[in-house]
This record gives C-alpha cells, structure tokens and sequence, in this order.
C-alpha cells in the first residue's frame, strides 16, 4: 500500500523535471512545494496525456469513479492494486483510456514492530523524483461541478521494501513510463509488463520519527533519520 509520500522539492525543480522527462514548458503555478507528508484527499502532482502533449496538473488523491453515488468513496480509493484492475469496477474504466502519472521523491510505509509501528522513510538513493503509475477518475458532482480525483496503482514490494510491507506503489522507469501515458496503448497484457517491483539496488530507506503519523506535520523534520 502506499499512504504517505513526499514530493520535497523546489517549484524550479520540478519545473526542470517536467520539461526534461515530460517536454512540458507550461507549468502551472500553485502547487505547494516542498511537500513532506502528503496524505490521501490532499492535492497531488499529477500527469496525464491528451492525445496530443503531456499535461500536469493537481488531482485529489482517492478515486472517485463516474458512477459513484457519493464522492466519500474516494477515501477507500486512494490504492488499486495492479493484479485486479480489471475485475474491479472503479478501476477498469480509468485503465482503458484515464492513465496518469503522480511525482514523488519518497514513500512512508509502517513497519510492525513489537512495540507497535515504526514510520520508514523509502526514496531512491540519489534523491531524484520518481514517477508512480496512477489512474484518475472525473466525477459530477450535483452542482455540476467536476471533481478530478486519482489512485496509486500498487504491486508486490521488492527486497527492499517487502522487511517492511508486502505492497508498494508502482514506480516507473524512463521507458515504462512512456507506455503507461500512451493512450493508443489500450490491451491489459502490454499493461501488465509495467507494473512491477521497481529495482530494490537503486532505492534506499531509513526510519523517520512518528511525527509523520498525523497528516498535520508538514516539515521537514518528517524526512529526518531517526
């Protein structure tokens, strides 16, 4: 599962990222940078394609289908786990044609100890942002406002990651990405080959202070070493 991240950069560079891995120059401005303890119904930094260009924009994390009678169900949304996506309802929609990208330079995950959990901190080991397979959704709301609204595709924790839980979002390279935003790319088989464990030799994790337990600490002193 993937419940917390962090996205703790600067507005320049992200701007850099999303023009060197993206190609695209018209950032929005408005995200809330840096971020070290995002949590699910927040904002999160998100990239899909038109069919034209890559475009991003802030999506709310925890997926609110189309269909759905009431927009709450977003909250047991926020993850969709890559073997089922077809068999689920909310889901399969959103894989045909609403792929997206969300950016993050971390993950929280909590590791069961005897005297409870302790909150690890999971990133790359050169601390550069990463991009996690996501679907999102757009739902009417009875104004007739819409709400755009996304989930972190999840899959089976690598070396790294599985001492400390069996779940851990998709993250993609430079090359799955691409297939991920392709919206001509419709079959579940070519899909499927993407989300996988990313390479546990180039990630790297270390416990953080409980600070990150409520979604109200927002500092840096999340992401410290403990």
């Amino acid at each position: 599962m993937c419940g917390r991240f962090t996205i703790s950069i600067s507005e320049d560079e992200l701007r850099n990222y999303l023009k060197e891995s993206f190609d695209i120059e018209d950032t929005k401005s408005g995200f809330e940078l840096p971020r070290y303890n995002v949590a699910p119904g927040q904002g999160i930094i998100s990239i899909i394609n038109d069919g034209n260009k890559n475009r991003v924009g802030l999506f709310k994390w925890g997926l609110v289908p189309s269909f759905a009678k009431d927009e709450k169900i977003g909250n047991n949304l926020i993850n969709a786990k890559s073997e089922t996506l077809t068999e689920k309802p909310s889901f399969k929609p959103s894989l045909e044609s609403k792929r997206c990208i969300i950016l993050a330079n971390g993950f929280y995950e909590w590791r069961k100890e005897e005297k409870g959990k302790t909150p690890m901190h999971i990133f790359m080991s050169d601390h550069s942002i990463f991009p996690m397979a996501g679907l999102w959704s757009t739902y009417v709301k009875e104004d007739g406002s819409k709400l755009h609204t996304a989930t972190i595709i999840t899959t089976n924790a690598n070396q790294l990651v599985k001492s400390i839980h069996d779940r851990m979002p998709v993250i993609l390279t430079d090359e799955t990405k691409k297939i991920w935003l392709n919206p001509r790319i419709k079959d579940f088989p070519t899909l499927q080959k993407v989300l996988t464990p990313y390479d546990a030799s180039k990630m790297q994790v270390y416990r953080v202070s409980s600070l990150v337990n409520s979604a109200t600490n927002e500092s840096a002193d999340c992401i410290k070493e403990v």
